[in-house]
């Protein structure tokens, strides 16, 4: 296991999300080390906007004058098309300057370390490693970091960990949606809507509500009382490991990874700041962190499951709250982005997301710093003409601000529970 020392020495990487160019640079301001997106042909987030191969290059560029690295998601489990599709565009991909490929299928690992040698390889959670013995096997094919299958335990991980030493990566998920096949590996979608999960176009069956039919009354259904709406006994919880991080740490892991491609940039700034500020309160003095409860306070805001530390402590078979009937939890909804601040006239310029009004009680949520508390008393069109509302989509208002604020920002309203969810 890791000394204490040596934690304080270690910087642990922060991984986010990065669904589209908005979200990556929304995950690099609000402090992550590193993002992992896709171009969306060859990644497990079809869902997502992505990122054509002519952003791809771009957005590299755009992290790398930040310090920040860039991972590239081709992580299907591909099919003889995907193979010749990806042949096609893998020059234009690597062009763009990725740090590494995050990789599950053998056949695309061995594409790449043909065609691309001195590319880094990680290998994704989608390849279902689970101990020290695969860890070595990879490493030896030229893998540069393993992405530990989410089955596994703190104990577990810990292992493998002390088991593999430190010229190899191990990285885990820590926050985020979590699945019910193991590591990702589900046909139900494929089954049900002839979209396949395994090449990154799963349509969610599994939080779907599902009823029994009899069949000697097939014009009969029996509903699972789990709530009112059904029962979601496919449907997990979502994954939350912020109060777990010396445990993590002690472990030995390299990377800290946050589920999220096609949640919303207000989700991603928020998580991504609450992790950065717990990681670097716990690197600057292990001995002496707690969790915070704001940190907490702020997660809850965001769109999610109920909470739940996964396979980290207990197996599945020991844990009956795995599943959830909860779809979202969420106590507070973004209503703007902040675009600048306009110091003369102490005025927010703010592009709207959900509609507020005079009266609302605000919160300002920046990518450093404070937080802090406002309210809409007044809220001017773009001549400076009082409005009473913000009811259009993406308009852009003012709203009188005494402190300067960073751009960026993101300004969400209090107390808001069961909204639509135009947020996410």
């Amino acid at each position: 296991m890791t000394g204490m020392t040596d934690l304080a020495a270690r910087r642990l990487e922060l991984l986010a999300p990065a669904g589209d160019m908005e979200k990556m640079r929304t995950a690099i301001r609000y402090g992550a080390d590193a993002v992992y997106l896709s171009t969306g042909d060859f990644g497990l987030r079809a869902a997502s906007a992505n990122f054509t191969p002519e952003e791809l290059g771009e957005a590299v560029a755009y992290a790398h004058e930040r310090g920040v690295r860039v991972y590239l998601a081709l992580n299907i489990l591909a099919h003889p098309e995907d193979i010749g599709h990806l042949k096609e565009q893998l020059d234009r991909l690597l062009a763009a300057g990725p740090d590494a490929c995050i990789v599950s299928d053998p056949g695309i690992f061995s594409l790449l370390r043909r065609l691309a040698p001195d590319m880094d390889l990680h290998i994704s959670t989608q390849a279902s490693v689970t101990n020290g013995e695969a860890c070595r096997f990879w490493h030896r094919q030229g893998a540069r970091r393993i992405v530990l299958a989410r089955e596994l335990t703190m104990a577990e991980i810990g292992q493998i960990c002390a088991d593999t030493g430190p010229e190899l990566e191990l990285e885990v998920f820590v926050h985020g949606a979590m699945c019910l096949a193991y590591s990702g590996r589900c046909l139900l979608s494929s089954y049900l809507t002839g979209r396949d999960a395994n090449r990154g176009r799963c349509a969610q069956p599994c939080r779907w509500p599902y009823m029994l039919v009899d069949p000697e009354n097939p014009g009969r259904s029996v509903l699972l009382e789990q709530d009112r709406r059904g029962s979601y006994l496919l449907n997990s919880r979502d994954l939350c490991m912020i109060e777990h991080l010396p445990d993590l740490a002690s472990a030995g892991v390299s990377s800290l990874k946050i589920e999220g491609r096609v949640k919303s940039s207000f989700y991603v700034a928020t998580v991504v700041k609450a992790y950065r500020e717990a990681l670097d309160a716990y690197l600057a003095d292990p001995a002496g962190w707690s969790c915070r409860p704001k940190w907490l306070s702020d997660l809850n805001k965001t769109v999610h499951r109920p909470f739940d530390t996964g396979f980290f402590y207990v197996r599945p078979q020991e844990d009956a709250k795995l599943s959830t009937s909860r779809i979202d939890c969420r106590e507070a909804a973004v209503v703007g982005v902040v675009k600048a601040f306009l110091p003369d006239s102490r005025l927010l310029l703010v592009e709207q997301r959900n509609k507020i009004q005079t009266g609302d009680q605000l919160e300002l949520i920046q990518p450093r710093g404070r937080d802090m508390t406002i309210n809409a008393d007044q809220l001017l069109d773009l001549e400076r003409k009082p409005i009473q509302s913000t009811p259009h989509p993406r308009m852009l208002f003012y709203l009188p601000c005494d402190e300067p604020v960073a751009p960026d920002s993101f300004i969400r309203r209090i107390g808001d529970k069961d909204l639509p969810h135009r947020d996410r």
